[in-house]
């Protein structure tokens, strides 16, 4: 049934969790489309039954045309609406046909095809509700309620999407947390899979950030609300899901642009067919009869319905594998990558990088305690990992962080703040400047032991070197070898860090090609570069320093777990469960979807090139054609369908013999 997939899948945003799991128990017959083809089914059974027993004709007529309005009424009222907007739909002409094979006595035959018609469109919309609820699936939803508590210390109960910025939640052992907030009172793990995928929970104590629809331990905790309901992570993944499930494909696109002209020309050759032979001396019935024919079988159903399921299917079966795209023209776009390039931090390492060294510049009146105090205060508002890091270090050593005004971020370099009247900077080592030979020693020191160097500055004196020390992710290694092995190029580092830094990394990744030292700027530059030279670039990252150059990939893929709001706006997909082997899976996945699109269109297009011929030079019956027809219909859906199961999703093999970037290796050049 000729019905645009997309609409089907309507995901408005987060529902009550007593909502969620109410609709997840909703069976296929629930659904309008199942019960009335049901019963189309069983009247046409009927009818056929007392067809063949001799029954009076009154009978089984009234049997058939009560099939009719069962199966037909909802695709008939649709074309209606359609053609008062002047768009001819394909729904209106399979009833047309059918109302026109009754018309010459054939009940029997325009009853089949209301049959199979509506059956079809049953199975349609039977595939888009486990498309939505496979992506339900993924998302942990906020409970109904939140225990809120008041200025005066009493406690009430109130709705979790009431909630507003500054509310203080109580949250007990055992309960989910109702809103994306921050620690302020007591210790506890909190089970976050939900959100980052991480298999165990992780410990939370004041200042940590806990997100809604998250289960908490065995702790209590008071928490304040930072974000409204509408904003939390949970709510924009239900969001994006929904803009994903309605958007389409531009092969759909395309289809949908010739569907028109096409509809009008087989009207046109219908009309014809059954004027044409008349005027030559045919009779009614047999001209009137090809022509039905020949109306139900060049009807571009099948081809409609070749590209988006398979596309909603591939999408729903990635989300349940903690991959968020965001709309199947990503999707598309995902099949046709040649060449991945990776951010360092975050990305291809863990992005939880442990303070080493604390090295201060002879000369300045700053200890180390007293320096890593500052550097934690000014970071305590950062994003990066590496600020992450600082703050953790000196809370672990207990030096507590005194308050900051005017903060400022500054892409690829870093961040300052006002602290006790001196203007604190920290940030790359790219804040020296000529004259910074003390520290440029020390930078280079700290980078030759393959560390990452974070250069304090105060008042634009530099005082410090921090450093700082990450760790490959696990398996990034074979995601590497598997990327390599999928596009046939080697993948490409992009960071900012130092190039001995990012050269230990990539020995280790087996990466050749390394641009180190980038600004946000040279990342842009570097992924452009690769376009103009026409690679279809792929862009992995996580920190707001990779959102310009995500911006001009060919498709951006962000890690959700430590990715910025501006990282995850501009990424046209997330990795939900933080998990690096997601990637080179997404990738198969996106390129298996192409394989039965086009699969889709063959299989649609033969149908119908065979059955039309069959019937302008032959004499194809009316239920063949509708059986050729309809079966072809619910062969491309169901060929779709098959997106949806987990074995669609790839295994990679443990095992797996690696091929590392020396098999396809190209020259480095420096950024």
């Amino acid at each position: 049934m000729p019905v645009d997939a997309a609409t089907h899948v309507g995901l408005p945003g987060p529902a009550p969790a007593g909502v969620a799991r109410r609709r997840s128990r909703v069976t296929a017959w629930a659904l309008p489309e199942v019960r009335w083809s049901l019963l189309a089914t069983v009247l046409f059974g009927a009818g056929a039954l007392a067809q063949l027993a001799d029954a009076p004709a009154w009978l089984y007529w009234t049997l058939y045309l009560t099939c009719y309005a069962a199966g037909g009424w909802e695709p008939g009222l649709v074309g209606l609406k359609a053609l008062r907007h002047k768009s001819l739909d394909v729904d209106l002409l399979m009833v047309a046909a059918a109302i026109g094979a009754a018309a010459i006595g054939q009940v029997f035959d325009g009853a089949l095809l209301i049959v199979i018609f509506a059956t079809s469109g049953a199975l349609e919309a039977v595939a888009t509700k486990r498309t939505e609820d496979s992506v339900r699936s993924l998302l942990r939803l906020t409970p109904e309620t939140a225990t809120r508590v008041l200025s005066d210390g009493a406690e009430e109960v109130v709705d979790a999407q009431a909630l507003a910025v500054g509310d203080v939640l109580l949250i007990r052992p055992g309960e989910r947390i109702g809103g994306d907030c921050v620690v302020i009172e007591g210790v506890s793990d909190v089970d976050q899979a939900s959100i980052t995928g991480e298999s165990l929970p992780v410990d939370k104590a004041v200042g940590d950030e806990v997100f809604a629809g998250t289960l908490n331990g065995a702790g209590a905790l008071r928490v304040r609300v930072v974000r409204p309901a509408a904003d939390t992570v949970i709510a924009r993944i239900v969001t994006l899901v929904a803009q994903a499930s309605a958007s389409k494909a531009r092969t759909q696109l395309f289809i949908e642009k010739i569907e028109q002209r096409y509809s009008v020309a087989m009207v046109a050759a219908t009309v014809a067919l059954f004027v044409i032979p008349l005027l030559f001396g045919a009779d009614l019935q047999s001209a009137l009869l090809r022509a039905m024919t020949f109306m139900i079988v060049a009807s571009p159903c099948a081809l409609v319905l070749s590209t988006m399921p398979p596309l909603l299917a591939a999408i729903a079966n990635a989300g349940r594998h903690g991959v968020l795209v965001k709309s199947a023209v990503v999707l598309e776009k995902l099949a046709t990558v040649t060449r991945v390039a990776f951010d360092k931090t975050g990305t291809l390492t863990l992005g939880t990088p442990t303070l080493t060294t604390v090295r201060t510049v002879s000369g300045t009146r700053y200890d180390d305690a007293a320096v890593l105090a500052m550097a934690a205060a000014v970071e305590r508002d950062s994003e990066h990992p590496l600020g992450r890091a600082i703050v953790a270090a000196a809370r672990q050593r207990g030096l507590l962080a005194p308050g900051t005004t005017d903060f400022i971020a500054t892409a690829g370099r870093g961040v300052s703040a006002r602290l006790d009247g001196c203007r604190v900077q920290v940030g790359s080592p790219a804040l020296l400047d000529d004259h910074d030979d003390a520290a440029r020693v020390i930078v280079d020191d700290v980078e030759r032991h393959g560390n990452s160097a974070v250069v304090v500055q105060i008042d634009g004196v530099s005082v410090a070197v921090l450093g700082l020390a990450d760790h490959p992710r696990p398996g990034a290694a074979e995601t590497v070898d598997r990327l390599a092995r999928l596009t046939g190029t080697p993948s490409l580092l992009l960071t900012g860090d130092n190039a001995r830094a990012a050269a230990l990394l990539g020995e280790e990744l087996g990466i050749t090609d390394i641009r180190a030292g980038l600004l946000p700027e040279g990342k842009s530059t570097a992924v452009r570069q690769l376009q103009n030279d026409g690679a279809r670039v792929m862009l992995v990252g996580d920190g707001i320093n990779d959102a310009p150059a995500m911006a001009h990939a060919h498709v951006a893929v962000a890690m959700g777990r430590n990715g910025s709001d501006l990282t995850l706006e501009t990424a046209d997909a997330v990795i939900t469960h933080d998990d690096l082997a997601a990637v080179p899976g997404v990738l198969t996945l996106a390129r298996r979807a192409r394989r039965v699109v086009i699969a889709n269109l063959v299989i649609a297009a033969t149908f119908i090139a065979v059955l039309v011929v069959w019937d302008l030079v032959g004499h194809l019956p009316l239920p063949l054609g509708v059986a050729g027809h309809e079966g072809s219909t619910v062969l491309v859906g169901l060929n779709g369908l098959r997106l949806l199961r987990d074995r669609a999703w790839p295994r990679f093999a443990p095992n797996e013999s690696r091929v590392t970037a020396r098999s396809c290796r190209v020259r480095s050049t420096p950024a």
